[in-house]
C-alpha cells in the first residue's frame, strides 16, 4: 500500500508543472507588451516631471543678457513667455522648434532694414552688423582698398537709412600723342623774293604718356598724366626764303617810278636796283680769251666798241642791252656787253688798264638807276 501511494503524488506533482508551463509558454507575448507598455508609461511620467521641472536658461537679446527660471523646454515657447518677438530676419542661435535644459543659453541678433546703395542700385536689406563695416560683412559685400563707403565702415549702422557704396578703379593706359615739328626759315639769295622752297620736310614725333584714369562705379571720373617720355624726335621742316629781288623785263613803254637827281642832271628812272655787286674786266686775254689781233677784240656783244667810262657788261634779263643807267659813285654808263659771269644783280665794269681792272676787284651794295635808251643830259 505505501508503494502505490507513493506513485500517486508524483503523477499529481508532474501535471501541475505541466500546466504552468504550458500557461507560461502560451501567454509569453502578452507579458512582453505588457512589459514594454510599463516602461512607455514610465518614461513619459519621467519626461512630463523634466518638462515641467523649473530650468534656468540665458537669454541674450543684442547683447544685453538675461537668465529666467522657465518650465518651458521649447525656444519658441521660452521667448513667448518672456514676450520676446522674432522677426523674419532675426537670428537666434537655437532652432525656435529646439528644446533646451537647464543652463543653456539663446542669442538673439535684431536684425534693422537698411537701403543699400550700390554700383548706382538701391535695395533694402537686413542686417544684424552693428557697424557699417560689420553690416557690409555680414551682407558679404567685400571692399575694395579704393572702395569709397558711407557713412564710414566704423560707424554705427543707420536703421533705416542709407549705406552707399562706391566701386572705385584704377587703371594705367599707356598713350602715344605726336609731337608738332618746328618750322624753320631761312634766307636765300639764289631764290627769288617773294619765293619760298622747302629744303627738308618736317616729320612729327612721337610722346609716350602713361595715364592714370580713376573709375567710380565704371564711369571715368579723372585721369591725370603720371609719367611721359619722348619715344621719337621730332624733325625741322626747313624753309629757304628767296631774297633775290626778282628780274623785270623792262622796255622803253615801261612807266617811270620817278624822278632823280645826280651829278646835276635830273632824270626819270625806270627802276631802282639796290644791292648791285660791280666787277671791271677790260678788252685784253685775261677778260674775254681775245687779243689785239682777234678781228672781235674790243667789241662788245652789242656790236659796240669796248669804250671806258661808259661800257659795262649786264644781264640782260635786267638791264636791257642798249640802255643807260646811272650807278652811284661811278655816273652814267651804258649796257653794252654781256657775260657768262654776269648775271643778276651784278654789273661788270669796263676799263682800259688791265692791271686796274684786276685791282678793281669786287665792290658791293651798289645802287644802280636804270634810265633808258636815252642819256639823260643837263638840258
Amino acid at each position: 500500500m505505501g508503494v502505490v501511494a507513493s506513485e500517486q503524488s508524483h503523477v499529481r506533482r508532474s501535471s501541475s508543472m505541466t500546466f504552468a508551463l504550458r500557461w507560461k509558454h502560451e501567454n509569453l507575448r502578452l507579458i512582453s507588451i505588457i512589459a514594454l507598455i510599463s516602461f512607455a508609461m514610465t518614461f513619459m511620467c519621467l519626461m512630463m516631471l523634466y518638462g515641467t521641472a523649473t530650468k534656468r536658461v540665458t537669454v541674450v537679446v543684442d547683447g544685453q543678457e538675461r537668465t529666467v527660471n522657465t518650465r518651458h523646454y521649447v525656444v519658441q515657447h521660452i521667448l513667448d513667455e518672456q514676450g520676446i518677438v522674432i522677426g523674419e530676419h532675426d537670428r537666434v542661435s537655437l532652432p525656435l522648434t529646439g528644446s533646451v535644459k537647464s543652463g543653456d543659453k539663446v542669442t538673439i541678433e535684431k536684425a534693422i532694414p537698411v537701403k543699400l546703395t550700390m554700383g548706382g542700385e538701391s535695395k533694402t536689406v537686413y542686417t544684424t552688423g552693428k557697424t557699417v563695416g560689420d553690416a557690409l560683412k555680414d551682407l558679404q559685400v567685400n571692399l575694395g582698398e579704393l572702395d569709397k563707403v558711407t557713412p564710414a565702415v566704423d560707424a554705427q549702422s543707420p536703421e533705416n537709412g542709407e549705406i552707399k557704396l562706391v566701386r572705385v578703379k584704377k587703371e594705367l593706359e599707356e598713350v602715344t600723342e605726336p609731337i608738332a615739328y618746328e618750322t624753320v626759315k631761312k634766307n636765300d639769295p639764289q631764290i627769288i623774293k617773294g619765293k619760298e622752297q622747302v629744303v627738308q620736310e618736317g616729320q612729327e614725333g612721337v610722346l609716350l604718356k602713361k595715364k592714370e584714369k580713376l573709375y567710380e562705379d565704371g564711369v571715368l571720373v579723372s585721369e591725370q598724366v603720371v609719367d611721359q617720355k619722348v619715344q621719337t624726335q621730332s624733325v625741322q621742316k626747313i624753309v629757304a626764303v628767296g631774297t633775290k629781288n626778282p628780274v623785270v623785263a623792262l622796255s622803253a613803254s615801261s612807266p617811270e617810278s620817278g624822278a632823280v637827281t645826280k651829278g646835276g642832271v635830273t632824270f626819270g628812272v625806270k627802276q631802282v636796283i639796290n644791292n648791285v655787286t660791280l666787277t671791271a674786266y677790260s678788252a685784253g686775254p685775261a677778260s674775254t680769251g681775245k687779243d689785239s689781233s682777234h678781228p672781235g677784240y674790243g667789241v662788245t656783244s652789242s656790236g659796240a666798241k669796248v669804250t671806258e667810262g661808259r661800257t659795262i657788261a649786264v644781264d640782260p634779263k635786267v638791264i636791257p642791252i642798249g640802255w643807260w643807267v646811272y650807278i652811284d659813285g661811278l655816273g652814267f654808263r651804258r649796257a653794252e656787253d654781256t657775260g657768262s659771269a654776269v648775271k643778276g644783280n651784278l654789273i661788270d665794269v669796263y676799263f682800259e688798264s688791265n692791271d686796274y681792272a684786276n685791282r678793281f676787284g669786287t665792290k658791293r651794295g651798289y645802287t644802280v638807276y636804270v634810265i633808258g635808251p636815252k642819256k639823260p643830259t643837263a638840258d
